[in-house]
């Protein structure tokens, strides 16, 4: 499954991922095999070539020296993504880029939350001991004791979200608030793949803005969307979403795999189709055939650009603290049960998020 584009300034080069369900592609820059480190081991969860979660380990590495403009995390809590799942398998081929061979990243895990330790040249928003989290992509390494973040990744944690909740939320909360932005009152809202962390918060957030929601996904997670706010679920191994009697004004798809013209059969007209996960043929598809199609028939079919940064997913932490969206999680794993998290996630088992906690 692939993530939609989403935008880093750090680099022009496109990420086509989003691991499993819901991932979106981003642009970004690789670190490359070993973050630089000096001193006392410390442990980190490795894996040298592309394959199963047989591969991972649990190894000692040395502690990560921060460079210039970044900040090095005592991590707390990483929450688990699809594109974890994709990076670990090489598959499908866009979560190669940056490393055809081997892992651009030896330590996988970008969702992190814990305490800055140290901080490089120039940082001055961060000092040792302040509460942080963010979407760490470029660097990754939260399956670890400690990683490095550049600074502009991280946000100041809020007093009233623990580290596991903070985690929760930067990836999939930035997919969620921009995927469901132009959700209003009376509006038919689908989300294919709702039962996952990111389609969790979006059914939350469509329903706070007034939209019939719809979700989408295996048989095992239809109680859970329910839950979470579904006015109606749907299982997508017995029917086929595209084909309704009543189309959607906003679709939100974090696994896409069907054609354009059917995502165009679901589309009420002036509805919009947002992509942010799937095969890449069918992304290859929306981005082509889809602009067109939509073009000419009075509707949007098209990548969602997600952007990254705190300031795509501050709202949405905003929001938990009110207690307007709920975090639900579905399970914590330690450190040396990542293999398992991992699984967990990209074999579609888990409703909500998935946390491997440190401490």
């Amino acid at each position: 499954m692939i993530r939609s584009i989403r935008h880093s300034r750090e680099s022009k080069v496109p990420l086509l991922g989003q691991f499993g369900v819901g991932r979106p592609f981003r642009f970004a820059t690789f670190c490359g095999r070993d973050q630089v480190g000096r001193g006392a081991g410390v442990k980190a969860v490795v894996y040298d070539r592309y394959g199963s979660p047989d591969l991972l380990r649990v190894e000692e590495v040395p502690v990560p020296s921060p460079a210039a403009g970044q900040v090095r995390v005592k991590i707390a809590a990483t929450s688990v993504n699809l594109s974890d799942w994709e990076c670990l398998l090489g598959s499908p081929a866009y979560a190669r880029i940056g490393g055809l061979l081997f892992p651009a990243c030896r330590t996988l895990g970008s969702d992190i939350a814990g305490l800055v330790d140290d901080v490089g040249e120039g940082v001055t928003r961060f000092r040792p001991g302040d509460g942080v989290y963010g979407d760490n992509l470029r660097l990754k390494g939260g399956f670890a004791e400690y990683t490095l973040a550049p600074e502009s990744a991280l946000a100041h944690k809020p007093a009233q979200l623990t580290f596991v909740e903070a985690s929760t939320i930067p990836q999939a909360g930035a997919i969620a608030l921009q995927g469901t932005k132009s959700a209003v009152t009376g509006r038919r809202v689908l989300i294919n793949g709702a039962g996952g962390g990111s389609g969790s918060f979006a059914i939350q957030l469509a329903k706070r803005l007034g939209a019939h929601v719809t979700g989408v996904d295996n048989v095992s997670k239809l109680d859970f969307m329910r839950s979470v706010g579904a006015d109606h679920v749907i299982d997508y191994r017995r029917d086929d979403f595209t084909r309704t009697s009543q189309p959607y004004d906003l679709i939100l798809d974090l696994a896409a795999h069907r054609s354009v013209f059917a995502y165009r059969r679901a589309l009420a007209p002036g509805g919009a189709y947002w992509c942010v996960g799937g095969s890449v043929p069918t992304l290859l598809r929306v981005l082509t055939a889809g602009r067109l199609v939509g073009r000419l028939t009075g509707r949007a079919i098209r990548i969602l650009a997600v952007k990254e940064g705190p300031a795509h997913f501050e709202p949405l932490a905003a929001l938990c603290i009110t207690g307007d969206v709920r975090i639900h999680i579905h399970r914590a794993f330690a450190l040396d049960e990542v293999p398992a998290a991992l699984a967990h996630v990209g074999e579609g088992r888990a409703s909500g998020k998935v946390v491997v906690v440190l401490s």
